[in-house]
């Protein structure tokens, strides 16, 4: 039988993995279906009806549809309120979702960035090391801030595993897949090992690694050949594209609008 609530996702996703995450979290039942097309700029059917972005993750709970992930999780904490993901004090709250706004719009670039390179192929050469070699510095400097955000605490969220915690899991594994692991021994490496225990956050990896650039389901050769072909086309919101012009990559942004294989977001429909 299928679930009621829907979540439209791609498992590489980190922005998916959050909301899948609480919602087993909560023991909230949901499908997650790829949405067709996705990474081409052309969606559509329910999937652009819901998302008028063009990105996952999306959210359907019967007649209520919610797009973006932060806005999801809200949305799932009111809507599911047991066992609560934020902290019950309202500083500790806004500690948490300033910790989720910063791996949202400031970690979530660089390994963005590092996938534009290495999978999809934006450049090569001396570019590409100095680009690379870059993005591992500046997780660097991440991880030391995580570090000071965790303190002595078991958990990001507090006592308990939570809001703080999923937002900050996936973007910490995706850099790990990079090869940019917390240092051994540090609390930011004892805490990943700990979360990564955790059913919910192991269901998202097995599912990422299900279909990420290294397995069998991803012909690498095939997605840069529509890229090519302007056929799929890169998102460049604002902190990524930021991120490209500060790590030295404005030729990929000027050959990307060339080719027509990037897009930024147009008016929602009506």
């Amino acid at each position: 039988m299928a679930a009621s609530v829907i979540v439209f996702d791609h498992p590489l996703s980190p922005y998916g993995q959050k909301v899948k995450i609480a919602l087993m979290e909560k023991g909230v039942a949901f499908d997650a279906p790829l949405p067709g097309n996705i990474g081409s700029g052309n969606t559509g059917g329910d999937f652009a009806r819901v998302s008028p972005r063009g990105e996952v993750p999306a959210l359907v709970d019967g007649e209520v549809a919610v797009f973006d992930s932060t806005v999801i999780l809200e949305y799932i904490e009111d809507r599911w309120p047991e066992p609560p993901l934020l902290p019950a004090l309202p500083a500790e709250r806004a500690r948490v979702r300033m910790l989720e706004e910063a791996m949202d719009t400031h970690f979530e670039a660089i390994t963005w960035g590092m996938s534009e390179i290495r999978n999809f192929g934006r450049a090569n050469g001396a570019l590409a090391e100095a680009m690379l070699a870059k993005a591992g510095e500046q997780i660097a400097d991440w991880y030391r801030w995580l570090e000071a955000q965790l303190g002595d605490r078991p958990w990001f969220n507090g006592a308990a595993f939570g809001w703080g915690d999923l937002s900050v899991v996936p973007y910490v594994n995706g850099a790990s897949g990079f090869g940019h692991r917390p240092a051994q021994g540090s609390r930011l490496a004892e805490w990943l090992a700990r979360a990564n225990q955790r059913q919910s956050v192991a269901a998202c990896a097995k599912a990422a690694a299900a279909v990420g650039f290294d397995s069998a389901a991803v012909s690498l050769e095939a997605v840069r050949q529509a890229m090519e072909q302007g056929l799929f086309k890169r998102e460049y919101r604002d902190h990524r594209l930021e991120w490209m012009v500060k790590t030295g990559g404005i030729e990929i942004v000027q050959a990307g609008l060339a080719k027509g294989n990037i897009r930024f977001i147009d008016p929602f429909p009506v």
